[in-house]
C-alpha cells in the first residue's frame, strides 16, 4: 500500500492511500484534534474524480470538528472516504486494507460506519486496527449509529418547527424527505408516527415504494421534491444540495434534515434566511450518531441510556443557536459556526490525542 501526505492548509493531516492488490483508493482527513482524537465515519461512494473525493472528505472532516464541538463529545473531527461503488466494488480484502490505512495513523483518527459502509465492515476493520467504533452491541460497541442520528434529527426538527411555526407537534404538517437511506427511512418513520404527511424521494425506487406503502407517503422524483409545497424540507441524502439551483425552488418554512454539508457554500445559508426559511444547521441537528458512538470511548464503555440523554440535548443546542442568530442578526449557519469556533478556541490542543480507551479487539 502506498500512503502519501496531501498538504491542505487548516487541516492537521490529510493522507491518500492506493493499494493495487485490493483496488483501494481512499483518503483520510483529520481536521482538528483540539478537543480530542478525530472521530468520524468511513464513507464509500463512486466519486467521479479524485478531486471530488478529496473535496468531500475535507468538508466532512471539518463538519465533524464542529459537530463534536457543539455536541460536547470531547472529540475532534476527521473523516475517511473510499472511492468506489459499495454495491459492486466492496470486498473483505478492500475493507481490511482500509483498516490498515486507518491503523497507520496510530489513533489520530478513529473510524466508524457511514454512507456505503456497515456495522459488519467495522467488525472486519477491527481485525486489523483498534481504532474503530460502531461495532455491534454483542462485541462491546454501540451498534449501528443510524437510529441515533434519526432520533436526534427528529427531536431537532420538532424544536425548529416550534421556533418557526409555533407548533409543538407535527400532526398535519407536510414534510418532504429527500433520501431514504439507513437514517432517512428511520427518520421518516418517526415523522409518520407523529402524524406528519410525507413527500419522499430517493435514488432507489424500492425505498420510495416502501415508504409509500408503510407511511402513505406521496412519491416524487429527486428533481421534483425541491419544489414540493411543504412545511419542512428535510435533506437526508448527500451534501451540497442547497445551492443556487435548488434554493429558489423551495416552498417551505423550515429546512431540517439528516444530511451532512447541506449548504453548497456558506452564502447559501444567508440565502435561506433572506427567504424567511429557518435552517437547522446540519452538524448540530444530525449529531445523534456521533454522540452515540463517542460514548464507546468513555471509561466503562458504552451506555445506551446516557447516549439517549445526551441526544435529547440537541433541541437545546439548536434553540441556543437560534437565539444567538437573532441577537447577533446573523443566519443560523453562521451562529452555529461561531458557537463551535468559540468552544474550539476555549480548549488547548490535546498533545496526546489518544487515551487508550478505544476498541482493543484488533492489533494494539
Amino acid at each position: 500500500m502506498r500512503i502519501t501526505t496531501v498538504p491542505v492548509p487548516g487541516y492537521e493531516k490529510v493522507v491518500q492511500a492506493e493499494d493495487e492488490n485490493t483496488g483501494l483508493r481512499a483518503y483520510i482527513a483529520v481536521h482538528s484534534t483540539a478537543l480530542g482524537p478525530a472521530l468520524g465515519g468511513m464513507r464509500m461512494w463512486p466519486f467521479k474524480t479524485a478531486d471530488e473525493a478529496l473535496t468531500d472528505v475535507l468538508r466532512l472532516a471539518k463538519g465533524m470538528t464542529y459537530k463534536s464541538a457543539v455536541a460536547d463529545t470531547g472529540l475532534g473531527g476527521g473523516k475517511s472516504v473510499i472511492v468506489g461503488d459499495p454495491r459492486k466494488e466492496k470486498t473483505p480484502a478492500l475493507v481490511r486494507a482500509m483498516g490498515k490505512f486507518v491503523d497507520s495513523l496510530d489513533g489520530l483518527y478513529i473510524t466508524a460506519e457511514d454512507v456505503g459502509t456497515t456495522t459488519e465492515d467495522m467488525v472486519e476493520i477491527a481485525g486489523v486496527t483498534r481504532w474503530v467504533t460502531g461495532l455491534p452491541r454483542e462485541k462491546g460497541g454501540s451498534g449501528n449509529p443510524a437510529p441515533s442520528t434519526a432520533l436526534g434529527t427528529f427531536l431537532g426538527l420538532k424544536a425548529t418547527v416550534e421556533e418557526r411555526l409555533g407548533r409543538q407537534n407535527l400532526k398535519g404538517l407536510t414534510i418532504a424527505v429527500q433520501g431514504l437511506g439507513q437514517v432517512g427511512f428511520r427518520f421518516a418513520e418517526m415523522l409518520h408516527s407523529e402524524g406528519a404527511k410525507l413527500i419522499v424521494a430517493d435514488i432507489a425506487r424500492e425505498r420510495v415504494d416502501d415508504a409509500v406503502r408503510r407511511f402513505a407517503a406521496v412519491a416524487c422524483t429527486d428533481e421534483e421534491i425541491f419544489g414540493a409545497a411543504c412545511d419542512v424540507f428535510a435533506p437526508c441524502a448527500l451534501g451540497g444540495i442547497l445551492n443556487d439551483g435548488t434554493i429558489p425552488k423551495l416552498r417551505c418554512a423550515v429546512v431540517a434534515g439528516c444530511a451532512n454539508n447541506q449548504l453548497l457554500e456558506s452564502r447559501h445559508g444567508d440565502d435561506l434566511q433572506k427567504r424567511g426559511v429557518l435552517y437547522a444547521p446540519d452538524f448540530v441537528i444530525n449529531a445523534g450518531g456521533i454522540i452515540n458512538v463517542s460514548l464507546e470511548l468513555e471509561p466503562g464503555g458504552y451506555d445506551p441510556e446516557k447516549a439517549r440523554r445526551k441526544i435529547q440535548n440537541i433541541p437545546r443546542a439548536l434553540k441556543q443557536i437560534y437565539q444567538l442568530g437573532k441577537r447577533e442578526k446573523i443566519a443560523t449557519h453562521a451562529a452555529a459556526d461561531r458557537l463551535a469556533e468559540e468552544r474550539l478556541q476555549a480548549k488547548k490542543k490535546v498533545l496526546s490525542p489518544v487515551t487508550g480507551t478505544g476498541h482493543r479487539g484488533g492489533k494494539s
